[in-house]
């Protein structure tokens, strides 16, 4: 059974066009700008978890507070 030629053609600009998004969404994927953002969200959400936040200021008092004995002696 022969197949119309326009729609032939119809499904290969189909086709193309389906292939077109695909290779657009796999280069923004693999962007390096788009990992660093990924990974700037990341770390922001976990410092901004209070567990982390808080465990992170303890550690900085107490090297600030090393800082300071050892200064002092």
């Amino acid at each position: 059974m022969a197949r119309d030629p326009e729609n032939i053609q119809h499904e290969i600009e189909k086709t193309r066009d389906a292939l077109a998004e695909s290779l657009d969404a796999l280069a923004d994927r693999a962007n390096p700008k788009n990992f660093i953002e990924s990974g700037k969200e990341q770390v922001s959400e976990k410092l901004a978890d209070p567990k982390v936040k808080y465990a992170l200021i303890a550690v900085g008092a107490l090297v600030g507070l090393a800082l300071v004995r050892s200064i002092l002696r």
